[in-house]
């Protein structure tokens, strides 16, 4: 099987160059791989990276693209390497990541063993290590400070799930179901994946496929890392509530009880009715005790000691807040949002609707007429359910 490696990029020169090294350490046979390179209209030196890359490997692969994505948004780049695709597999590898040299074969194995969407795990990693950094690392590496998802974590086993990062996909599954909704910022793959599991197709997290995430560097950029997938959780919920997870929801319903018990706390002093303090101090006494809990959790299992850690409790409470706040944001905004996607709909005459379309008809004539294809889905026959993995 041939395989299309897609990776886009915006601003990412300091990741990019590693990532492309572990590009061309790949195991799977070079000639067998299709490289499509999508550059966001970065104002560094990603795309001369790229480009670079391109010149320097082109015989080596089955194909080299370097392409341009105008709209600059993630779902749209992804439309444009998918759209210029030709493997009969293709896979989709963040710029912010790293890949082991049997991450594309591994892939294949999967899906010539009859998956039609396959991952793996995609824990994080950290670039440059510093105290801070570590504590930043350990937050974002816990249950408590990100989410359940089982692909944070190391599996060693195989499962059935609702979505994969950096996944690999049969290419009749685009000829089928389209590309990404580009109307979508963060949530793109949950829409996407949602078709997908409607379609008939399974997504199978394999045991033995993994790549890894870069942790961000900063508490002000995780921050708004997660406002932003709290607001646009908020924002899909207007255009497909059915992929969201009700654990994207935790963090809004803590943030709105919080906000009204302490509302109901300011009032006690307010009209001397004490008992309206209550309902706070229980809930932020709950949540401070479970909070405390964790930072030990997380702090025993780190194999290095920081003093940094003792921040772990205020970084916890901070990065659920954000995400709530993001959630509330998002929900308040669904009316301005639509009316915006709209006016822009009828302005231009494009719609992310069309553009879905429009990818789904380029894979169908970008795919040779003689492949054998898969044309029917996986029908899932097995009794194991199907794993609900929240961003």
């Amino acid at each position: 099987m041939t395989v299309s490696l897609c990776i886009i990029a915006y601003n990412e020169e300091e990741a990019l160059g590693g990532l492309l090294q572990q590009v061309k350490a790949q195991t799977f046979p070079k000639k067998n791989i299709e490289i499509v390179l999508v550059d966001s209209g970065s104002e560094d030196k990603t795309k001369e990276l790229m480009e670079d890359f391109a010149s320097q490997n082109v015989l080596s692969y089955m194909g080299m693209q370097v392409l341009d994505n105008p709209r600059r948004n993630q779902a749209a780049g992804w439309n444009v390497a998918i759209s210029a695709a030709k493997g009969d597999i293709i896979i989709r590898v963040d710029a912010h990541a790293e890949i082991p040299e049997d991450f594309v074969a591994q892939n294949v194995a999967l899906i010539e063993s009859g998956e039609d969407v396959c991952g793996g795990a995609r824990p994080s990693k950290l670039d440059s290590p510093t105290p801070m950094k570590e504590m930043l690392f350990l937050a974002e590496s816990s249950m408590f400070g990100s989410s359940p998802a089982s692909y944070r974590r190391k599996s060693g086993e195989k499962k059935y799930v609702s979505s994969v990062f950096h996944g690999a996909y049969r290419r009749q599954v685009f000829e089928k179901v389209g590309g990404f909704n580009e109307d979508l910022g963060r949530t793109e793959d949950n829409e996407l994946h949602y078709r997908i599991r409607k379609a008939g197709y399974r997504i199978c997290q394999g045991s033995d496929v993994l790549s890894y995430q870069h942790v961000r560097g900063s508490l002000s950029s995780m921050l708004s890392q997660k406002y932003g997938n709290g607001k646009w959780v908020g924002l899909t919920m207007s255009v497909c509530y059915q992929c969201i997870s009700s654990f994207h929801f935790v963090p809004f319903f803590f943030v709105l009880v919080l906000i009204c018990s302490l509302l109901l706390f300011v009032s006690a002093f307010i009209t001397g009715n004490m008992w309206m303090a209550y309902p706070f101090i229980f809930i932020f006494g709950c949540y401070l005790l479970a909070d405390l809990m964790m930072t030990v959790a997380a702090a025993a299992s780190a194999p290095k000691k920081y003093a940094s850690y003792f921040l772990l409790p205020v970084v916890f409470f901070l990065l659920h807040c954000a995400y709530g706040i993001g959630t509330l944001a998002g929900l308040v905004q669904i009316p301005f949002w639509r009316h915006r996607v709209k006016k822009k709909a009828r302005e231009t005459g494009w719609s992310a609707k069309d553009e879905i379309e429009k990818v789904r008809q380029c894979v169908v004539d970008n795919s040779p007429k003689d492949n054998p294809a898969k044309d029917e889905p996986q029908k899932d026959e097995s009794p194991q359910k199907t794993e609900e993995v929240p961003e």
